[in-house]
């Protein structure tokens, strides 16, 4: 499945209880507060994992 990557956040936003996301491609969900708690763990431990990988990516790891 491919799969579009964006460099824009999505819109966030809380309203009667629930929190509110506004994506990319028309994408929107309502999430429980602590459906939303678990999410932001989960996107910020993925991200340093992608964050680790593209700057080892870009270091010469060829012997000098």
């Amino acid at each position: 499945m491919s799969r579009n990557t964006y460099s824009r956040a999505s819109d966030v936003s809380s309203e009667e209880g629930r929190v509110l996301l506004d994506g990319p491609d028309h994408v929107s969900i309502a999430l429980t507060p602590e459906a939303a708690l678990d999410l932001a763990d989960r996107l910020t431990e993925h991200a340093a994992i992608a964050a680790g990988k593209r700057r080892e990516a870009m270091v010469d790891h060829r012997p000098k």
